[in-house]
Parts: structure tokens; C-alpha cells; sequence
């Protein structure tokens, strides 16, 4: 309440700020929108429209964009009342995790590479991106609770959505395999002796004995320590020729003999994941939140409707000026 006293008793077009003077463009219950901060947003929400559209659709885009940006200033005001009215905080602790973990995804070695990116791609600093996020993840819990909680989405659309869609959820193609590599030599003698052993392993191989266990035994590949295990690869990572001959065995199976310009090398199937998909319980929650945002959308438009009515909104200069620019 003193706040806003102290508000109405500046002149209606400035606030002052230490030394600095700044117009107040709207003031929405205990908060203000000032001139700056509106440009800033548009500024931020311009270079977003930039990356995602172009020609006639963006002109189209940027024609709503000062309007569209300062209804959502304003709703960040209305909608973080209504978070501190339902009691929804977000820890300091929370922002740092998520600031770690794009550290981390990005291989950024320290809040100063971070805060240089931010500035680079967003023009803001580490602070105003944490005040900014912060903001975000606490409207979209009330919007969580307050509407997409009330959307039911039943477990048979869900499911249908899954299968009509799976495309969207299918993986990369890995597979797993051992080699087991000899050289073929240079000489005829080299080139004998390379024979011989392929076929005291191909021998021991129908006695039952362990690929692996011959690998360590035989193999020449600086994988022979680890029983030629290439762990998870991607098609494409190995020659031709290999990547075949394993893609066409069978779990366990071990190849022919397969020969290049330097190596004989037999390989082994260990696992393969080919075209495989993610199962429905991982993807389950992802569909829910797509499934509900169209449905959910009027319930919002509603719902901030409603919000708005209830707070006290004050346009400092008329919002048909500010929206012109």
C-alpha cells in the first residue's frame, strides 16, 4: 500500500531510480512498466521472431509484436500476484540447478562464459536471466494448476496420439558389437601364418568357445583388452563392409570372415536397437502437455481475463501511444 502511494506522489511520467529518471508506462496493482523495460522486451521478442520467421509471415508477426508484448508484461505482473496469493515460490536453489545444468549441456566452464553467451544471444546479463526465468517457471505453475491440471486428457487418447505418431519418438538406430582383428600381412609367410590362426578360431568358435575370450586370446585391436567391445555405435561410425555383415547377424552370431586391405577382422553381434521406439511411459507426460495446450488455450484466454478484471491496471500514457511506439 505504501508503495503505491509513494507512486501516485511522483509525477505520472517518471519514476526515479538512484540518480536514474524513467517513464512509467503502465502500473499494474504494486508494479511498473516503464519505458525502458517495455523496449528492452521488444527489443528480446524482435530478435525471436527474427530466428523463427521471415518474409511476409514475419512482417505479420512484427506488425502485433509491441501489442502482444506489452499485454505480456502486464500479465507477468497479474499472474506473479496471483503465484504469491497461492503461496508458489521458486527456490534459489532450483535456478542454480537449471543454470548448472546448461553450464554443463553447453560446456561452459564458468558463470562468466555463461553470462557472455547470455549477453551474446539474449543482450541481458546472469541476473536479469535468473529474475527472467524465475518469472517463467512460476507462470507456468498457476497456469499448471490453475488450468492445465483441470484439462482431462484421457489415457486412450493419449495412447492413440503414441501410436499415430511414433515417428516422433523413434531413436536412433545403435548397435553393439565385438571384433576380433588379425593382419593379413605382407608377406606369403605373414599371410599364412594369418590363416592358420583364423582357423584355430573359427575351430574353437564351433567348440563353443567364448568370442570374447578369443578376442583377448588373438586379436591385434587395441579393443582386445576390453574382449573387442566397440560398445553403442550409430550407423555410419564403421566401414561399410563391417556395418553390414553385423547388422545382418543375429544376436551372438559371429560374422564371416571379412577381409581389407590390411585386417581380417570377424565380428560379433552383441545387441542391436534398430528403428526401435521410446516406450509409452517415457513419452506419456510430454504428450499430455501437448495434447492439453490447444484445448487449454480459451481456458487460459479466460483465465487471465478474469485476473486482469481484478487488478488494478493504470495506463501512465494511453496504451494506443505506447503499442505505436
Amino acid at each position: 500500500m505504501l508503495r503505491a502511494c509513494l507512486l501516485t506522489a511522483l509525477p505520472a511520467f517518471v519514476v526515479m531510480a538512484g540518480d536514474v529518471r524513467e517513464e512509467i508506462l503502465v502500473v499494474v496493482n504494486g508494479h511498473i512498466v516503464t519505458r525502458r523495460t517495455f523496449q528492452q522486451a521488444v527489443e528480446q521478442d524482435a530478435v525471436a521472431l527474427y530466428r523463427q520467421y521471415s518474409g511476409k509471415e514475419l512482417d505479420e508477426k512484427l506488425r502485433d509484436a509491441r501489442g502482444k508484448t506489452l499485454q505480456g508484461l502486464i500479465d507477468s505482473f497479474v499472474i506473479q500476484d496471483k503465484a504469491a496469493e497461492l503461496g508458489i515460490q521458486v527456490s534459489d536453489e532450483h535456478l542454480q540447478s537449471i543454470v548448472e545444468d546448461i553450464k554443463q549441456q553447453n560446456k561452459f566452464n564458468s558463470d562468466a562464459d555463461f553470462e557472455q553467451a547470455l549477453r551474446t544471444s539474449l543482450g541481458i546479463g546472469l541476473a536479469d536471466y535468473l529474475k527472467r526465468t524465475r518469472q517463467q517457471l512460476v507462470q507456468q505453475e498457476v497456469l499448471r494448476r490453475e488450468i492445465f491440471s483441470k484439462v482431462a486428457i484421457e489415457d486412450q487418447e493419449l495412447r492413440a496420439y503414441y501410436e499415430d505418431h511414433k515417428d516422433e519418438y523413434r531413436m536412433p538406430s545403435r548397435f553393439r558389437i565385438r571384433e576380433l582383428v588379425l593382419p593379413r600381412g605382407t608377406t606369403p609367410e605373414e599371410q599364412q601364418a594369418s590363416q592358420a590362426k583364423l582357423n584355430e578360431i573359427q575351430t574353437a568358435l564351433k567348440t563353443g568357445k567364448s568370442f570374447e575370450e578369443l578376442v583377448k586370446a588373438y586379436s591385434t585391436s587395441p579393443t582386445q583388452s576390453t574382449g573387442g567391445d566397440l560398445g553403442w555405435l550409430t550407423k555410419g561410425l564403421l566401414m561399410p563392409t563391417i556395418e553390414s555383415a553385423a547388422l545382418k547377424l543375429k544376436t551372438n552370431e559371429v560374422s564371416a570372415p571379412i577381409e581389407t586391405a590390411k585386417d581380417i577382422t570377424l565380428v560379433q553381434l552383441i545387441a542391436a536397437d534398430l528403428d526401435a521406439v521410446r516406450p509409452f511411459a517415457d513419452v506419456k507426460a510430454s504428450i499430455l502437455e501437448k495434447l492439453q495446450e490447444p484445448k487449454a488455450q480459451s481456458a487460459i484466454e479466460t483465465y487471465l481475463s478474469q485476473l486482469r478484471v481484478r487488478a488494478n491496471i493504470r495506463y501512465m500514457v494511453a496504451k494506443e501511444i505506447i503499442v505505436k511506439g
